[in-house]
């Protein structure tokens, strides 16, 4: 029977709403893939405010996949009924790539393999988890940064007497933040505790703008704290979204500016992000700029790193 035949069957004449449809198959036993996001960052991204220079926090990538039962337009209340799971690469860099200057940062490269669960807590929402992080020449990073330099007509680059060591790691991060719906789209102060890479504090805000993202979940992208869109209302979908914010890190350690080589860390890091998120149907499109503070003595500015995101679902 029809919808509009059920409506006037059952005498009510009011034609009953269509349930949503799912952006990704259903599994055996009700898990299912509920989101993908898949992030690229580099200097180059900046358009005209970017830095352009390859050079600190140079690049990273990062796809991201949710699983969990069928999204109910907020958090799960329960640790582990929602899951993310994620593969990271990031490439952090000295300025000149050919002869660095003394007292620039390492070369540092990194594969970033982990998981977190995401639930609400007593008006909260939680983001809990860990990632083994592989460092040094065996990631292959090197190797992958040289050719694209040398396919466009660049260098070969050759830092391995200024790369920091081979090893595992492990990485444990929390993420406690609240959302507050106002009149224009909601703020969102936050806290995020990280242990092994790099252990640090860090407190701060995001404000959206506009109805997109709206019950749904974002996730932080970790090197510029930009939040990407990642699970989308199935009530809300489409629109427009305007994403802005800013935090501060006490750093009390990093691996990537180890003590005994190289330059000191900066103990206070700070991040300014802006972003345009678009949404067409189930499909989302976002581009935003980040601005780091120096993150090393002698380093002489902060830099300007751009973000894209691009989840195209059929």
């Amino acid at each position: 029977m029809t919808a509009a035949g059920a409506a006037l069957a059952d005498g009510s004449g009011v034609m009953p709403a269509p349930e949503p449809q799912l952006a990704y198959p259903a599994m055996p036993g009700g898990r299912q893939t509920l989101g993908v996001v898949r992030d690229f960052g580099n200097d180059w991204y900046g358009v005209l405010f970017g830095d352009r220079y390859d050079r600190w926090r140079t690049g990273h990538v990062r796809i991201s996949v949710l699983r969990g039962e069928a999204w109910q337009e907020s958090l799960p209340s329960r640790p582990f009924e929602l899951m993310e799971y994620r593969l990271r690469g990031e490439i952090i860099a000295p300025d000149n790539l050919s002869t660095p200057a003394p007292g620039d940062r390492l070369y540092a490269a990194s594969w970033w393999l982990g998981a977190s669960t995401h639930f609400g807590w007593r008006g909260l929402e939680v983001a809990a988890g860990a990632d083994l992080v592989v460092t040094g020449a065996q990631t292959g990073l090197m190797d992958i940064h040289s050719g694209i330099h040398e396919f466009f007509g660049g260098d070969r680059i050759n830092l391995s007497a200024t790369e920091i060591d081979d090893a595992f790691y492990l990485d444990a991060n929390l993420e406690v933040g609240r959302s507050v719906a106002l009149s224009f789209g909601e703020v969102r102060p936050f806290v995020e505790l990280r242990a092994g890479v790099e252990t640090l504090a860090r407190a701060g805000v995001d404000v959206t703008i506009g109805t997109l993202g709206q019950d749904g979940l974002r996730l932080r992208d970790q090197v510029t704290g930009q939040r990407l869109a990642t699970v989308n209302s199935a009530f809300a979908p489409g629109g427009w979204s305007v994403l802005l914010g800013a935090d501060t890190a006490w750093v009390a350690n990093s691996v990537f500016l180890p003590a005994n080589r190289g330059p000191d860390l900066e103990e206070h890091r700070h991040r300014l992000r802006a972003g345009v998120n678009y949404g067409l149907g189930d499909s989302n499109f976002f581009y935003g700029v980040s601005y780091l503070s120096e993150e090393f003595v002698g380093q002489p500015e902060g830099q300007v790193v751009g973000t894209i995101s691009v989840d195209l679902r059929f």
